[in-house]
């Protein structure tokens, strides 16, 4: 099997350059090459180092290789795709510098404010708001392969890429290729492993985790943000719950995938810095029981 699993900051709790509810950026490397993982995401830019001579010497250290890097926006606003086009413009340069280092995964901003969960941008767009999402969704995929890197856009929780439909729409507007995340997929109401096997083709890289539907409801019910049903373990590990990655695995093995499945567990805040390791190490021995 050619599937390669890596890890992310973002299963160490990490969602910002600098917090200090996260845990520093030295003990998640070590964690990371602790659990057992070979491959990892730059996470937050800044988070890591950001000049090759540090960052080179931090994962070589650690036998870590790294594979992708992130940015993210508001793709209905012109000016924040301005911004977005100046952090691919710092961090393709240092991506280019690692021969695993090909992808750059396209996060949306979302719609509701990250900590209370109240609508921080109108839930629904126009016909010209549409349109303009999928330009801009374009344009940051072409600067980003204007690098010779690979776009890997995001699905996410309350954005407007959200449910499979939407995601459908952006596919057939855009040349865009995607970074299934299974968690965020299910969350939306989708059913990520009939997905994949559909579109497989725009899908050259993927993040890997759970949704508790059970949390959901709750978060449904109680009308709490996405960052309260993140500490109510409304992400979780991929050897829990309802998703079969062993079939998953089977399919991707089928046709030859030769690529990255990245844990990406949402964490944040973690109650304690020690929450991490334990997850990251018993996803990793699960994955390793399905034969990756």
């Amino acid at each position: 099997m050619t599937i390669k699993i890596g890890t992310a900051p973002d299963s160490w709790g990490v969602w910002f350059p600098d917090n200090n509810k996260q845990v520093s950026w030295e003990r998640c490397m070590d964690e990371m090459q602790k659990a057992g993982y070979e491959y990892v995401e730059l996470g937050p830019w800044g988070y890591f180092p950001t000049d090759y001579e540090s960052l080179n010497a931090e994962l070589e250290k650690r036998k870590l290789k790294l594979v992708a890097g992130t940015v993210g926006g508001n793709y209905v606003d012109d000016a924040s795709i301005d911004n977005m086009f100046k952090t691919i413009d710092e961090l393709a340069p240092l991506l280019k510098k690692f021969p695993t280092a090909k992808y750059v995964v396209m996060l949306a901003d979302m719609y509701t404010d990250l900590m209370t969960g109240k609508l921080a941008m109108p839930k629904k767009l126009t016909e010209d708001q549409w349109n303009q999402l999928y330009k801009n969704v374009q344009r940051v995929c072409d600067h980003i392969r204007s690098y010779g890197l690979v776009p890997a856009f995001h699905p996410h929780v309350d954005s407007y890429i959200q449910t499979e439909e939407e995601i459908e729409r952006l596919l057939a507007n855009t040349d865009a290729t995607l970074c299934l995340d299974t968690g965020h997929h299910v969350y939306g109401g989708g059913e990520p492993i009939s997905f994949y096997k559909k579109h497989y083709k725009r899908i050259p890289y993927l993040h890997i985790k759970k949704c508790d539907m059970n949390v959901k409801k709750e978060m449904d019910k109680n009308g709490w943000s996405f960052a309260k049903a993140v500490t109510k373990d409304i992400m979780c590990e991929p050897g829990k719950g309802s998703i079969d990655f062993k079939e998953l695995f089977d399919f991707m093995n089928k046709i030859g995938y030769d690529g990255y499945a990245v844990v990406e567990q949402d964490l944040y805040p973690v109650l304690s810095f020690d929450v991490p390791f334990p997850i990251a190490k018993r996803t990793r021995d699960y994955l390793k029981s399905l034969g990756v």
